[in-house]
This record gives structure tokens, C-alpha cells and sequence, in this order.
């Protein structure tokens, strides 16, 4: 399957982005905790170039936490400043305009032997479609300014947003690149929602969830499925379907004949483990990310 998705609404966005670049202090790069790397737009490096940022793990409550902290390293690694966040219950959100105002420091400090106030930190907030910015900003500003939404593509065009007496955010729509060149990213773009599902098949999305889930967290579908059969052989495909079609068995997902209905299995596990009622997962770990 080959998932693309570029409206014409992110094409404008970048070049707008680029048009805005001189006001801007800090960028805000908001990336999803359970697949950061495939969730951080390779678009974005070439618009921003060398601008001071600082990389949010949105849904961190929703990551496998040691995961989490790998991918934290691997960003300082890189010289960039991570932080895993909840945009939705607040945690470490009050961070932000701290390390923002690190990030800045020594201009910030040459204002202030000038004798010059600094003015309110003008950051710009990016990230693909459904990674929580909406939310994080109504976080900050402290009420509903951005509407938000549980599917992508919300947001449509830019907005200034004050966030108190010290920072300005500018928001932007959520930008996808035109084509994804691993398949494994956009199937992990795809499980965690950041496409819309009437570009996908489910059952090849769910597919892929299982599948990982067999190699990485095994004891979780056993749990929550009651499911006897781990194959060993996951490598065939038909394997996987038979742990599918099991769950669809316990869950009742059964057509005329009694065939299972994959579809509709296949809604449940997508479901279920975007909620995190399959437990707290990561889909990719800076290792395997670079094998």
C-alpha cells in the first residue's frame, strides 16, 4: 500500500512558513512520542535551516516511557533539546517557555546590557497533521483558541497566538511530506492517525500493528484478547491473520457463515490501541530506526 497525502492547504503552509522565517525566534517541532522519527517531517530541516529548536514528544503517555528517554538521547545527540510532553493533561508543558528562553539566551542578554527590554519570545509551532498542536496551544494560551479535532487536518491556516506576557506562537497547518519512501513510516503514520482513514485499508494497517506488537509486546494482546497462539514464524503473513481472525473470533467480529470480519477486527485493534488500552507502546526506537 502506498500511502500519500499532501493538500494543497500544506503546500501554501510552507510557503508561508518561509515567508515568516526572520520574525521567528524559536521553532516548537511537536513530534508524536510513539514514532518520532517517522513523525518529524525531513521537510522541515530544509525550511527552518539553523533556527534555535526545541523538539516536543507529544503523547507521552501514550509511549512506552524507556522508549521515550532513548529517543531523548538520541535528539541531544543530534544537539537538540527534547522534552516528552501531554499536551492533553499538561505535563512538562510548563517547560517550554524556560528552555524557549534558553535557547535565546545570548540575544536575550545582549538586549539587556543594551538596557532593552526583550520582547515576547516569537515561536513558531509545526508538526504533521493530528500530533496534538491545537491542543498544546490551547494549553498554553490557557483557553480554547485553535480548534482541535481527533482526525488530521484541522487546522487550516496560520494564526498569530499569544501565550501571556512572554511568547507568541504561531501556528501552522500540519504539513506531510508528498510521498513516504519507507513504507514502514507511513504505516506507523497511519496507526497512530496522523493520515485520513479513507486513504487507508484498515486491514493492512491493522496487519502491521499486530504484527509488531507480536515481535515487541506479546504479552499485551494475550491479555487483552485472550488470544492461546503466538506464531513463531512471523515473517509469513498468514500467521498474523490467524492471530487477527482470533481476536475477531473473541470479539465477536463474525459475518454470515461464519467468517470472520476482518474489517471490522481490524477497526477494533486500531481503536483500542490508540487509546492505550493496549498498554503504552512505541512503534520505533532510535535503534532499529538506524539499522
Amino acid at each position: 500500500m502506498t500511502i500519500q497525502w499532501f493538500p494543497g492547504h500544506m503546500t501554501r503552509a510552507r510557503r508561508q512558513i518561509e515567508g515568516k522565517l526572520k520574525l521567528l525566534d524559536v521553532v516548537i517541532e511537536l513530534l508524536d512520542a510513539r514514532v518520532p522519527l517517522s513523525s518529524r517531517n525531513p521537510m522541515i530541516d530544509e525550511i527552518l535551516k539553523d533556527k534555535p529548536r526545541i523538539v516536543l514528544l507529544n503523547k507521552a503517555d501514550l509511549a512506552d516511557s524507556s522508549v521515550t528517554s532513548e529517543w531523548v538521547k538520541y535528539f541531544k545527540e543530534k544537539n537538540l533539546d527534547a522534552l516528552p510532553i501531554d499536551s492533553i493533561s499538561g505535563t512538562h508543558v510548563q517547560e517550554i517557555l524556560p528552555r524557549s528562553k534558553q535557547l535565546i539566551k545570548n540575544k536575550i542578554d545582549a538586549q539587556l546590557r543594551k538596557g532593552i527590554k526583550p520582547r515576547a519570545i516569537r515561536s513558531l509551532i509545526v508538526g504533521i497533521p493530528n500530533v496534538g498542536k491545537s491542543t498544546l496551544i490551547n494549553r498554553l494560551a490557557g483557553k480554547k483558541i485553535a480548534e482541535t479535532g481527533d482526525k488530521p487536518g484541522v487546522t487550516k491556516a496560520q494564526q498569530w497566538i499569544k501565550v501571556g506576557s512572554e511568547m507568541e506562537l504561531l501556528d501552522t497547518p500540519g504539513i506531510l511530506w508528498p510521498k513516504f519512501e519507507d513504507q514502514n513510516v507511513g504505516m506507523g503514520l497511519a496507526a497512530t492517525g496522523a493520515i485520513k482513514e479513507t486513504l487507508l485499508h484498515l486491514d493492512d494497517v491493522a496487519f502491521y500493528v499486530v504484527k509488531y506488537f507480536l515481535e515487541n509486546y506479546p504479552e499485551r494482546l494475550k491479555d487483552r484478547y485472550d488470544i492461546k497462539y503466538i506464531p513463531e514464524d512471523l515473517d509469513d503473513p498468514n500467521e498474523i491473520v490467524t492471530v487477527m481472525e482470533d481476536i475477531g473470533q473473541k470479539r465477536g467480529c463474525i459475518k454470515r457463515g461464519g467468517i470472520i470480519d476482518l474489517e471490522k477486527t481490524s477497526s477494533i485493534i486500531i481503536r483500542e490501541m490508540r487509546a492505550g488500552t493496549l498498554g503504552r507502546f512505541s512503534l520505533e526506537t532510535p535503534e532499529k530506526m538506524n539499522d
